[in-house]
């Protein structure tokens, strides 16, 4: 299965915001805790100085959108603290102290999902398969998201764009477009309840733009390159990239999900438009997992090796950071094939008698990938993408002149 489908399925309903229209919604947002999986967020309302009753709900990142009706009328009585929990509900951190929540929130006059801030123009934001990114709006229970050729003609109301080219109906807040983007595009989105009917309106359209041109060296593989980590966050969140710590620019042509076979095919369509000159390759860890022979991913890494070199381009083979099977059973439930140590090992022996980089090496652990560096046992977290970014950053040198 996708690896962006399974984080998804992951976080399940518990994205949804909540059961209570609102004519204008609240922003409440803190401090993220980038080891968190979620947040346990508490409420409680204070009369003359004195408890009166708290309720909880759970994040699965560092904000939400609130009703400004319901429990959230009287701004003035009420408090909030946050705590961030590890995937198994356990706090691990203190929890925050109570602040009031007047102070706390930023009033949002429009009912509809908030799009977060585009970071494309972050290092290692540059996405060939962009991620559409949003905080869901309070009664959503899914979302329909809408790709847009140009400004639509329609800014209010829930009925489609003339200039609608693509998107597509989803449970969650992240949103994986299929479709290589170039030059420009606009999308928006819009919560819908249990029955499908619209909850509030499309949010404003968010500009994107992409160019093929000015680019030097590709990132190119999958969910790895693609970025995210500790199941909650995907790759808008650039903390869980290793591009986003490099000490040079990049465009990043990862597609998550891919196979090593995946890669080979779409090589012409996704890498040559952008004429490299260098492009950093890690792939494979889905085909092994999956039971594909090692002998299959060489032949794949050599295949795109061979493209490379007929286009002007220098290849540099990443070798494959560890997997831990346990943690992806845990997270994805999902078996990993028998025999992926040996496969592995077949693999990255193969690329380091290649132009490569040792990506591998920051991870010395008996092959397994320890949980505080990959929560699910195959994405790297923070620390283990800036670990992959390091190695690239002190070897680099050795190609690029």
């Amino acid at each position: 299965m996708n690896s962006k489908i399974i984080i998804s399925t992951v976080l399940a309903a518990l994205l949804a915001a909540g059961t209570v229209s609102a004519e204008g919604l609240l922003h409440l947002s803190w401090k993220p805790d980038y080891d968190a999986v979620k947040y346990d967020v508490t409420f409680s309302r204070q009369d003359q100085g004195k408890m009166a009753g708290t309720w909880k709900t759970t994040a699965y990142m560092s904000d939400m959108l609130l009703p400004e009706n319901g429990q959230f009328k009287d701004l003035q009585e009420l408090y909030w603290q946050e705590k961030p929990l590890d995937f198994d509900g356990y706090p691990i951190g203190a929890e925050s102290s109570s602040r009031p929540l007047e102070s706390s929130v930023t009033p949002v006059s429009r009912n509809a999902p908030l799009p977060r801030p585009d970071r494309s123009g972050e290092r290692g934001g540059a996405l060939l398969y962009p991620v559409y990114s949003y905080i869901g709006n309070p009664g959503a229970s899914s979302y329909e998201i809408e790709v847009l050729s140009a400004y639509p003609e329609n800014t209010e109301g829930t009925a489609p764009s003339m200039y609608h080219i693509g998107g597509g109906d989803f449970l969650y807040t992240d949103f994986y477009d299929d479709t290589p983007r170039f030059g420009t595009w606009y999308w928006r989105v819009r919560g819908k309840d249990e029955e499908g009917n619209p909850v509030g309106q499309w949010s404003l359209p968010q500009k994107r733009q992409f160019s093929t041109e000015g680019y030097t060296i590709g990132l190119f593989g999958d969910s790895i390159t693609h970025g995210g980590g500790r199941m909650s966050y995907g790759p808008n969140d650039l903390e869980y990239s290793y591009g986003h710590y490099l000490d040079f620019d990049t465009i990043n042509l990862g597609d998550s999900g891919n196979t090593s076979h995946d890669m080979v095919e779409r090589f012409d369509r996704d890498v040559l438009p952008f004429h490299l000159k260098y492009l950093l390759i890690l792939g494979g860890s889905n085909s092994l997992r999956g039971g594909v022979p090692a002998e299959e991913v060489i032949r794949d890494l050599q295949e795109i090796q061979q493209k490379c070199r007929d286009h002007g381009i220098v290849p540099i083979l990443l070798t494959l950071p560890p997997i831990n099977p346990s943690s992806i059973d845990k997270v994805f439930h999902e078996p990993t094939a028998e025999g992926w140590e040996e496969a592995f090992r077949k693999v990255n022996a193969f690329i380091r008698t290649q132009p490569h980089i040792d990506t591998a090496a920051a991870f010395l652990y008996d092959n397994l990938m320890p949980e505080h560096l990959a929560l699910d046992g195959l994405h790297g977290d923070v620390e283990a993408k800036k670990r992959m970014a390091d190695m690239i950053n002190r070897h680099i040198g050795e190609f690029v002149k």
